[in-house]
């Protein structure tokens, strides 16, 4: 059995959700505060994490951005408050979904399902590494290099510049991106993929690529544009 950890300072709804983890065939792990997260973290390496936003010592943003310095484990945030913001900034920084309170056990449960299935669909399907002149993008180990060099991105835009990359010439439009690397389960929006892509663009303008962009196709989305060497 795999262990599910759920991060949540409110010590009924751990319990309420630790019942509900045990009927999925996890073991629950439990933490009250976000460096106690760390550590079971740390000590149990679970197949995927509950982390609620507002704990003590550290709160869920805090937890989540250690966590993704060693890992891509599936995170799904919770939190009290349904300000978009909190929502964007908690995908943008590697959580897989988001959810706010009050939910049902179950529809966590569903939120869970939903985000291991993608990852299952993913890890059947793809191809997992992807190269195209100086650029190379290893989906085993995330990891993206250019002209040999690491190039630091998150979680989410490996993932994005993967299906990108991986689909040469081919334009996906905002909802497809979005439903494709997050799904529609967390009721995100298109804004998200858009922020992504900013910050995404900004990093690898660092590094020369002339053969290869990404574009933005006005009023559609986005591609990977990869040039063929002129004669």
């Amino acid at each position: 059995m795999a262990y599910m950890l759920i991060a949540d300072d409110n010590k009924q709804i751990s319990l309420i959700l630790s019942e509900y983890a045990k009927k999925e065939d996890f073991i629950p792990i439990v933490a009250y505060d976000g460096a106690e997260a760390v550590a079971k973290f740390l000590e149990y390496n679970p197949e995927i994490i509950l982390l609620d936003v507002m704990m003590p010592i550290m709160d869920g943003f805090e937890v989540c951005r250690e966590i993704r310095k060693k890992s891509n484990v599936p995170i799904i945030m919770i939190t009290a408050r349904g300000e978009d913001f909190e929502r964007i900034m908690g995908l943008d920084i590697g959580a897989d979904d988001y959810i706010v309170k009050p939910f049902s056990p179950g529809e966590v449960m569903a939120r869970v399902r939903a985000v291991l299935r993608r990852l299952t669909k993913a890890d059947d399907n793809a191809i997992q590494i992807v190269r195209f002149e100086n650029l190379k993008i290893n989906l085993d180990d995330y990891k993206v290099e250019i002209d040999g060099q690491d190039v630091s991105l998150t979680k989410k835009e490996i993932e994005l510049l993967w299906t990108l990359a991986s689909n040469n010439q081919k334009v996906f439009s905002r909802d497809n991106l979005l439903n494709s690397i997050w799904g529609y389960d967390y009721f995100g929006d298109s804004r998200t993929v858009d922020s992504h892509m900013k910050r995404l663009r900004a990093k690898l303008d660092a590094v020369p690529h002339e053969n290869w962009e990404l574009k933005t196709i006005w009023g559609v989305g986005y591609k990977f544009e990869g040039r063929e060497h002129e004669a």
